[in-house]
């Protein structure tokens, strides 16, 4: 069988559900570090458009009151955090004399939300193609990884469905990877996670503002702000799902279509990591990456078990 249809392959299997979601991310990470992939920028612009039409599906499966609750309150937590986020990540880039821009980026991936944050900032920032490839790559590596071992760490240390849905919403970069873990773990923890996930991006919007804001003088012009358009579809798909009067089987069916579709993006994403992706994160990003997020985890889930976090 060739790579191409290797590939499709795993889509197909991935789309009919004979792969889990950490399987098919699985699947996809030795697809990417083994085999030279046939449609890379097909493969990513999919990936990207998928991800969020799936987060739109998500939107059927979940109650508005639940929504509106769970992205109240994590509005809040979600300030705090990235306050503290931005000031460590800057802090340790400066520390570590990572370039400046690949700095930001890294940070706001890591203090938002993953890929989307780093696609919003990076135009604003005037951000090369280089600073962009080493903040996805870093921060693509670290949901791979989040993915897998959450889930084992919330069971080990017995986490509520609603403990460890908002802990994976705090500390998970992507909201591709926050779904994922959340879904493994159970229905209530991929509701509280994927609500409050999305009050967490909603930040995008304030941090590219100031961020333009600050480099329009160097720029000389206004830059382009993008805005995720699945965040409000996702509350208008709750929105139809509390006061729609169609059968719960009805809604049950788009939002597993939303899983399904959940679960290809992750495929997706496993193939397009490759060694020369790795090479090209380095060493002092990489380690800027991973201190940032191990502390943000740490701190999180150490508040979240102490009550100081909860919903």
């Amino acid at each position: 069988m060739n790579r191409t249809a290797l590939f499709f392959a795993g889509i197909i299997l991935a789309a009919a559900g004979i792969l889990s979601p950490p399987l098919a991310l699985v699947a996809g990470l030795i697809f990417g570090l083994t085999v030279a992939h046939p449609l890379p920028r097909e493969s990513q612009a999919v990936s990207k458009f998928l991800l969020q039409a799936s987060v739109v599906l998500l939107g059927f499966g979940m109650n508005l009151g639940e929504v509106v609750h769970a992205g109240r309150e994590g509005f809040l937590y979600t300030a705090i955090g990235l306050a503290f986020a931005l000031s460590l990540g800057l802090g340790l880039g400066k520390l570590m004399q990572v370039r400046p821009k690949a700095s930001l980026l890294i940070t706001c991936g890591t203090a938002i939300c993953g890929g989307s944050a780093i696609a919003a900032v990076a135009p604003v920032a005037d951000a090369g193609e280089e600073d962009m490839a080493v903040a996805l790559g870093t921060v693509f590596t670290l949901n791979a990884v989040a993915l897998l071992l959450f889930p084992f760490i919330g069971w080990h240390l017995h986490l509520s469905q609603t403990q460890f849905g908002l802990w994976s919403a705090l500390a998970i970069h992507d909201t591709s990877s926050v779904v994922g873990a959340a879904a493994r773990y159970g229905q209530q923890a991929l509701a509280v996670g994927t609500t409050v996930k999305l009050a967490r991006a909603l930040w995008i919007i304030p941090v590219a503002l100031v961020t333009a804001m600050i480099f329009s003088r160097r720029t000389g012009g206004k830059a382009k702000i993008t805005i995720p358009w699945f965040i409000g579809l996702f509350v208008l798909a709750a929105v139809a799902r509390t006061y729609v009067p169609l059968s719960a089987a009805t809604f049950t069916r788009m939002s597993s279509l939303g899983k399904s579709g959940l679960t290809v993006v992750l495929f997706l994403i496993g193939t397009g990591l490759s060694r020369e992706t790795i090479r090209r994160v380095g060493v002092r990003p990489m380690v800027q990456g991973i201190a940032l997020w191990i502390v943000i985890a740490t701190v999180s889930l150490l508040a979240i078990r102490a009550g100081w976090i909860a919903l």
